[in-house]
């Protein structure tokens, strides 16, 4: 990261010189889901998909790289397009089908049971980054095999943020390689199950510290319903969760978290503490309006409007006066 330092007094300020170019790598995919509130068909899913979505909603130059097969509908293509999302990264692969996960969900929406998973074109994806996107300033690791996740990292010139997700498989079967990439990342975002599980330790506290050993700076520990923790250092923030009186369909809430926090500070261009607790109430709104319909409806229909009376929402949660002595 290129840093230009500034000392003013006692005080040091660094800032660092950003576009607002924003490059996601994650699968487009075809959901089927179903939950006590009912079962969808095939519809538009995938990392990717939801990160980009929620990340529209920001002023950000926002790429995707992923594979599409031959089956998927031009609709969704589309409405991808027509959130300014650039697909110049998305590779089509003719005679073959899109990437598919089929999943169910309990009583208890937290508990979740994969009906089916088929990589399809995942198989022969080799992702290329666009000349255009190789300068972009953030760079946002989706929920994939962290070998194709290190390819696009080699290709980009210079990042000034990169951020990582993962899940519990690739830290099951990928360890070696996913520590290679956490090592390289600047933000790793994971769920409370996930670093209890990396860092085989039960306190969310410890387990961040020992996270920020690994490499990353900031950890953002996500506990769905719970809310959000973003740790950097000895500093931690805390973000709730909106208290929903419906919540239909958990699927890509955590993308859109993700999705919200990349596209904020895309937009804002500051990659410092004090922006990345916006940046993390941002995706805390992100996700409460993805679990309220299922897939991406709520995302493709979220304004810019209503997503500023949410954070106003989300505000008036922790907001209090108190007069101290």
């Amino acid at each position: 990261m290129f840093l230009i330092k500034y000392e003013k007094g006692l005080r040091v300020f660094y800032f660092c010189i950003m576009n607002n170019k924003l490059l996601v790598i994650g699968t487009i995919a075809y959901d089927a889901i179903e939950s006590p509130f009912g079962k969808t068909g095939k519809i538009l899913g995938g990392c990717a998909t939801y990160i980009g979505l929620a990340a529209s909603l920001f002023e950000t130059h926002c790429g995707l790289i992923s594979v599409i097969g031959s089956d998927f509908k031009s609709e969704y293509i589309d409405l991808l397009k027509g959130k300014k999302l650039d697909l110049s990264g998305v590779q089509y692969i003719p005679g073959e089908k899109t990437f598919f996960w089929s999943g169910k969900y309990h009583n208890d929406l937290n508990l979740r049971t994969t009906l089916d998973t088929q990589l399809n074109v995942l198989t022969k994806f080799k992702p290329k980054v666009p000349d255009n996107f190789k300068d972009s300033s953030i760079v946002l690791l989706g929920n994939l095999d962290p070998n194709l996740q290190a390819e696009v990292l080699n290709q980009i010139e210079d990042p000034k943020l990169v951020i990582m997700d993962t899940m519990n498989f690739w830290i099951d079967s990928y360890r070696e390689k996913l520590d290679e990439v956490i090592s390289r990342v600047d933000v790793f975002s994971l769920n409370d199950e996930e670093a209890r599980q990396i860092t085989r330790t039960h306190s969310l506290v410890e387990a961040a510290q020992k996270l920020q050993t690994m490499g990353p700076r900031y950890i953002i520990i996500k506990k769905g319903e719970h809310g959000a923790l973003l740790f950097n250092e000895k500093k931690i923030f805390c973000a709730p969760a909106l208290p929903l009186e419906e919540v239909f369909d958990p699927t890509g809430a955590g993308d859109s978290f993700i999705g919200g926090f990349a596209g904020y500070l895309s937009q804002s261009r500051k990659i410092t503490f004090e922006e990345m607790k916006t940046a993390t109430i941002m995706g805390s709104a992100m996700a409460s309006f993805t679990v309220q319909k299922f897939g991406t409806e709520s995302l493709e229909q979220l304004t810019p409007e209503r997503l500023q009376q949410r954070i106003i929402a989300f505000k008036s949660l922790t907001e209090f006066e108190i007069e101290l002595t």
